[in-house]
């Protein structure tokens, strides 16, 4: 008899195969992303994640380039260092005639290269023959067209579907279409170049004949379009030099890092590309994506703390956030939404489910924490900018988040922030840990809603504190002084009540009853990270997230090794983020606690040089590190790369320098700075302080950390302070 394990989470990632069948490449660009095999085609193999995706659909199901009726073979495979290309180095196997050989392996060369751009991809091939005798072959590419929703790849069955429609087939290209259930026509436009020898609505063909040394070349590319939009497509170079040029027009507006570590300039220039890949091309301006492939969309927490981390290395990402949620923020109860009036937004998708509301997250607030994250990051962007006059632009949505954390976020008056699921649909769990097991009793008991989380509570305090601080810009003192009350009030009381003495941390969670979740997590360790917790306790709490049960050697786990519930390859309860480590490490600096934050990049720093291209995904299992020659083991379906994953290193920097930025004094305070270990010095270029920049290095000088100002446009204060 078959074992059959319920999970109630309708929107469970599902894995039913090995990601270890082939690793993935990724490239994305606004709305459109692809993952390929190492070969830069796309198959249904892994966990059929694989496919051209544009809008939360998938446009290409299938792409199989052969020499002859031959797979070549793969000499290289790699994402260039800025993401802005798939490089591939391949030769032709052994082609035999009967029993003879006909073109021995490595005669022809094939350099494959692709690039997303607008909604297209392009591909081209070029073969160059290096023996020395003629060559006749033939190159053919296979595709295929699926048009299913990124829920239904994730594992969701449908009931119904669309229509396909018929292929169009012209001498230089075919077009797949199809009219979802929702009225809308997506089309795959192919174009080829030079002219297909044969071309039918699923392959095409084409002649190679090759002198010694010569070369030839093919081009494919591949247009997402909705509504039937026939968009004609430029030529490779074309696009791909206008490709380049936008991009590095988006870097210079980011502080460029270097440091003496070659291992750390690798996980830095990774993270700084993975960034940019992040918010390039989106509608929504700098607002990063989620993640690829299954959050390749806007979602508020996403948003704002990728905006959070990168603060201080590239503003004008938290600009960007700010606006889209003020202008996506709530104004009316939508109980299918979970919408209430001042709610930020938690997800927003434009796939043929979401606009039949098959899942509910065409537009979707389902999250207790996006709204009082929305108000500290109103407040950070402002120091960090002195944009005032755009802080007063978005001011009535802050007013109106804030409300929103009295009335309905507060909805039993207790004081603190609780949700539960209202949609039928919607998420069970609406932190950041949103998985449905991820809220316990220290028996395993699943906690029963509305659920209260110790972090939601730590960011309305730090809502609560921003919101005094914005008022005094605005010159509101009797606003300043009431919400630095509240905030005062709201500390007593979770001190009072989320505090175990016994764990030496706070409580996960309060459920139902305001029973207390006993359980060891991570999450207490973003209380630091907003100053909700004491003193005496943070210190308590440094010894506790660094103990053996929660540090794993590479980070620190979401779940302590003790609990019933851990499992270090689960999705939330026992496993390793990236941004998580990085919120705690940034609350231990906050206290002082510069050497356990140091303790942690240092973990990460580790970790990154054992992933693929030295990028941090999503989230890796939380196994013990056992030696220096065995890396953290990956988790099969994390999003890599991933918005605050990436951004993680900026706050861990952060975190380790104590860099703070006041725009609105052209001021940069390094407080007691503390560099990684094996890191002698690090450069900061092009650091944004207001409308002036600053270039500077900070130097190990015996015990301590000296900064240098190697230039500047204008006249930036550079101090030292210890804490």
């Amino acid at each position: 008899m078959e074992d059959v394990i319920q999970i109630e989470n309708r929107f469970y990632v599902l894995a039913t195969s090995s990601l270890a069948d082939d690793r993935t490449r990724v490239l994305k660009w606004g709305e459109t992303f692809a993952v390929f095999n190492r070969l830069g085609d796309i198959e249904s193999t892994g966990l059929g994640e694989q496919g051209l995706y544009h809008n939360g659909t998938r446009y290409l199901s299938r792409l199989a380039l052969r020499m002859g009726d031959k797979v070549p073979q793969l000499l290289r495979s790699t994402i260039q260092d800025d993401n802005s290309c798939l490089t591939l180095d391949m030769m032709n196997p052994d082609v035999y005639r009967d029993a003879n050989l006909l073109l021995p392996r490595g005669s022809v060369h094939l350099f494959r290269s692709k690039f997303l751009w607008r909604d297209v991809c392009y591909d081209r091939l070029r073969l160059a023959n290096f023996s020395m005798y003629p060559v006749e072959t033939s190159v053919s590419v296979e595709f295929l067209a699926d048009y299913a929703d990124i829920f239904q790849v994730r594992g969701t069955k449908r009931q119904r579907a669309g229509e396909m429609l018929s292929p169009i087939v012209e001498d230089d290209c075919v077009v797949l279409s199809y009219r979802g259930l929702d009225g809308e026509v997506r089309c795959t436009r192919l174009q080829f170049a030079p002219r297909p020898t044969r071309i039918a609505q699923n392959s095409v063909q084409f002649a190679v004949s090759l002198q010694p040394k010569e070369e030839t070349s093919v081009s494919l590319n591949i247009s997402c379009e909705e509504r039937g939009s026939g968009r004609v497509t430029m030529d490779y170079d074309k696009a791909m030099s206008g490709a380049r040029a936008s991009a590095e027009q988006d870097r210079q507006q980011i502080c460029r890092i270097t440091t003496s570590n070659a291992r750390f300039n690798a996980w830095l220039l990774r993270s700084e590309a993975d960034v940019h890949m992040m918010i390039s091309g989106n509608p929504e301006g700098a607002y990063p994506y989620a993640g690829v492939p299954w959050f390749n969309t806007v979602f508020g927490r996403d948003g704002i703390l990728t905006a959070m981390e990168c603060l201080w290395a590239a503003p004008r990402i938290a600009k960007s956030v700010l606006r889209f949620l003020a202008e996506t923020q709530a104004t009316s109860i939508v109980p299918e939404q979970e919408a209430e009036p001042g709610k930020i937004l938690h997800e927003m998708r434009h796939g043929e489910m979401a606009n039949l509301k098959e899942v509910p997250f065409g537009r979707y607030y389902g999250s207790a924490d996006a709204t009082p994250l929305f108000v500290m990051l109103a407040g950070a962007y402002l120091d960090c900018s002195a944009d005032l006059p755009f802080v007063k632009e978005i001011w009535p949505n802050v007013l109106a988040a804030l409300d929103w954390i009295d009335t309905y976020g507060d909805a039993d008056k207790d004081g603190f922030v609780e949700y539960r699921a209202k949609a039928e649909k919607g998420l069970v769990q609406q932190g950041w840990k949103d998985s449905h097991d991820s809220v316990f009793h220290r028996d395993g008991s699943l906690a029963v809603p509305p659920i209260a989380l110790c972090e939601v509570q730590a960011y309305v305090y730090g809502a609560k504190k921003t919101a005094s601080q914005i008022t005094k810009h605005l010159g509101f003192d009797y606003l300043a002084r009431k919400f630095g009350r509240d905030a005062e009030t709201l500390r007593d009381q979770f001190e009072r009540q989320f505090w175990d003495e016994t764990l030496g941390t706070y409580v996960l969670a309060l459920d139902a009853d305001k029973k207390a979740c006993r359980v060891k997590s991570s999450n207490a360790g973003h209380c630091l990270w907003t100053g909700i917790v004491s003193k005496e306790r943070a210190s308590r709490m440094a010894r506790t997230l660094l103990g053996e049960d929660l540090f794993c050697g590479w980070g620190v786990r979401t779940l302590s090794s003790g609990e019933v519930r851990y499992n270090p390859m689960s999705y939330h309860n026992g496993s390793v983020w990236p941004h998580d480590n990085a919120i705690i490490a940034s609350g231990l600096s906050r206290y002082g606690h510069k050497r356990e934050a140091s303790q942690i990049l240092n973990g990460l720093l580790e970790a990154s040089a054992f992933m693929e291209l030295n990028r941090l995904p999503e989230l890796f299992c939380g196994f013990h590190k056992r030696s220096d020659l065995e890396g953290p083991t990956l988790y099969p379906v994390a999003c890599s790369p991933q918005a605050w994953a990436s951004g993680s290193v900026y706050l861990l920097l952060e975190s380790c320098l104590g860099i703070s930025v006041q725009a609105s004094e052209h001021a940069v305070e390094f407080t007691s700075p503390q560099l990684p270990e094996a890191v002698d010095w690090i450069e900061l270029r092009n650091l944004r302080v207001g409308s002036l920049t600053v270039d500077l290095r900070l130097r190990r000088d015996g015990d301590g950390v000296s900064v240098d100002v190697l230039s500047t446009d204008g006249g930036v204060n550079v101090s030292l302070r210890k804490q």
